[in-house]
Parts: C-alpha cells; sequence; structure tokens
C-alpha cells in the first residue's frame, strides 16, 4: 500500500531493489475535507509519481464505504456511549489488513506491504509475530496487534528494520519525492480547522456536563461530555492554582465529570474485551502497554472462553479509557490484546 509518504515509498522502493513484482495501491477512504497528510488527491498524486519512479504500475482502491462503516461511523457511535475509540486500529483491522489483502487475494498477489515501523518475525514453531520496530520513536507494534496469523502470513513490513532517518535518506538517495514530506497526523477524516468537537457535533448530539471533585462538590462544567476522557487534564476549563486534576469518572447518564489527583486513578486490575493471543496463551508475565507510544509496565493476563480478560498490574497503574487498546508484548513481540471496557 502506498499511502503518498516516505514511508511506504521507501517500502516499495525496498521491494523493487529485492527483485519482487510490485504493484503500488493507494486508498481512497475517506471523501470528506482532510489536511492530515492522508486521505487527499495530493496524496495520491504523489503515491503515483513515486510509482511512476520506481517503474510499477499504480492502483487506486476506493473503500469509502467500508471505512465509513467500519471506522467512521464507530467512532462516532463510540463517543456517543462515553468510550475513547483509536480508529486507526479499527482501519487496520477491517480495512488495511482486511479488505486490501480481500482485494489482493482476489487480483492473485502473494502479499501485501505497508509502509509501518514494525516487522513480522517467524518463531521456530512456524508462528509468526509482530515485532517491534528498530525506531523506538517510530514503533507501530501497538497499532497492529489485531493481526492474526493469517494476515502475518500475507504481511511485509520492509522498513520495519530501519530508524526514521534512514528512511528519509534512501528516498532522498533513490530521488523520490516525498523524501521530505512531513509525516501525517492520526485522524485523517478530522481537519485541524474543524476540530473533533465540530465533527461529531455533526454528528451526534453533544451533552453540556457538569464538573465535580471527588466530594461531589462543583468545580465547572464543559460543553459535551461526549468529547472528554479518562485521564484527561487540559482542556476542562477549570480554574488554575490548584494541584493537577484528572478526570477520573464520566457519567454519561447523568453528565456528570469528575475529578481527582493521579492517586484516584490508580488500580489494580483492567478489564479487557474481545481479548486475542497472537498465537498461543502466555500465562506468565508480560509487559503491557495502553497506548501507541506509553511504557510497558509488568502484568499478567488472565482470559476467559468469551474472550473477555483481566490484566492484574505488578503495580497499581491508571485505568485505561473504555475503547482503547491494551496490548501485551513479551520482550519486543505482540502476544495479544484487546480493547478496554
Amino acid at each position: 500500500m502506498m499511502s503518498g509518504g516516505v514511508d511506504s515509498s521507501v517500502a516499495a522502493a525496498l521491494l523493487v531493489d529485492e527483485g519482487h513484482e510490485v504493484v503500488g495501491a493507494t486508498l481512497k477512504l475517506w471523501g470528506g475535507e482532510s489536511d492530515s497528510g492522508c486521505c487527499s488527491i495530493s496524496d495520491v498524486d504523489d503515491a503515483r509519481r513515486v510509482a511512476d519512479h520506481l517503474g510499477i504500475d499504480h492502483h487506486t482502491f476506493n473503500f469509502g464505504d467500508a471505512f465509513t462503516e467500519h471506522v467512521v461511523a464507530p467512532y462516532a457511535a463510540d463517543h456517543a456511549a462515553g468510550r475513547t475509540p483509536n480508529p486507526c486500529i479499527e482501519c487496520n483491522r477491517h480495512i488495511k489488513f482486511a479488505a486490501v489483502d480481500e482485494r489482493a487475494r482476489r487480483l492473485g498477489f502473494d502479499a501485501v506491504a505497508t509502509g509501518h515501523h514494525a516487522r513480522v518475525v517467524q518463531l521456530p514453531d512456524g508462528t509468526r509475530r509482530i515485532a517491534r520496530g528498530a525506531d523506538a520513536d517510530k514503533d507501530q507494534s501497538y497499532v497492529l496487534h489485531v493481526l492474526d496469523q493469517d494476515r502475518l502470513s500475507r504481511t511485509l513490513l520492509p522498513i520495519g528494520g530501519l530508524h526514521k532517518d534512514q528512511v528519509r535518506a534512501h528516498a532522498a538517495a533513490a530521488g523520490l519525492r516525498t523524501a521530505s514530506k512531513p509525516d501525517s497526523q492520526d485522524v485523517c477524516f478530522i481537519t485541524k480547522a474543524q476540530g473533533r468537537g465540530s465533527f461529531l457535533g455533526d454528528r451526534i448530539p453533544l451533552t453540556p456536563a457538569r464538573v465535580v471533585d471527588v466530594a461531589g462538590t462543583a468545580v465547572g462544567h464543559v460543553a459535551a461530555v461526549e468529547l472528554v476522557t479518562l485521564g484527561q487534564r487540559k482542556g476542562l476549563g477549570l480554574p488554575g492554582g490548584t494541584d493537577p486534576r484528572y478526570v477520573v469518572g464520566i457519567d454519561r447518564a447523568t453528565a456528570t465529570v469528575t475529578v481527582g489527583g493521579p492517586e484516584d486513578l490508580l488500580v489494580a486490575e483492567q478489564l479487557v474485551a474481545g481479548w486475542a493471543w497472537s498465537a498461543g496463551p502466555e500465562s506468565g508475565d508480560v509487559a503491557v502497554q495502553v497506548s501507541a507510544h506509553g511504557r510497558p509496565k509488568a502484568a499478567r493476563v488472565v482470559t476467559d472462553r468469551d474472550g473477555g480478560a483481566v490484566v492484574r498490574w505488578a503495580e497499581p497503574q491508571r485505568r485505561v479509557a473504555a475503547g482503547q487498546s491494551v496490548v501485551a508484548y513479551v520482550d519486543d513481540l505482540v502476544v495479544g490484546g484487546g480493547t478496554a471496557t
């Protein structure tokens, strides 16, 4: 897949250099405005010109309806229900490594390659894992935890062993027009000018909410409870001059947001839904990461037959906002993951 950025451009170039038969495919996902560096006409043009420079064919696949169904609509619905979604992970789950792979199979291709900063490794028992990329600052293994063994067997991540400066150097040496192109933002369908509030306000009702402290004393209000997330500190409009206050509770039914100190967020366990192991269960200690670039923390994961899981922290950790991904690692390998409830 060629997004029109430097990473996917170099991924294609490396595969060409290795002698693979490569065809560039750019996805048209979002039909609305975009200023984030992806899903725009200029990105399609950049990808097409890079493909032409590399001497490979280029196609544009329109998955707009699937993107709206599986990414945009759930994003709005999650906010309405008080969850904090991760649309990039859902895009990977349903579009980039599902719909695209199915299209590639029908067209007779052996694999799908992307410019993600992660690696696919095969273990001695034949199973595969997503592994962290060489560049810790750009590592994207967290957002790829949704790939199962079938998808991993058909996935190539050519730049996973490179640092970002090496990627840009390779692009410059190859004369690729994307060599100095800025990285894209995470949410491609929300523009900087529009913002999340305006985007969601066009799709769901936004409810003003009162803000109280842990004792129940009113301390302020927010314009929309749907825009508040657990652990949030900024953007609450609270008066300064006090110790830092974080969102420690959100009650959609009463439109009430509770704030407290960092200690009020600490828990010994985290409930997770939809847990899936990459190959087989891990019964010992793992390192659990709860954001794309967060620091992994020691824990054990206990699962049930219905896909539920309990993450038991070695030391109390902050609660994870419902809707966010919880991903387990052993060393640099992704071994499982699910969604916080």
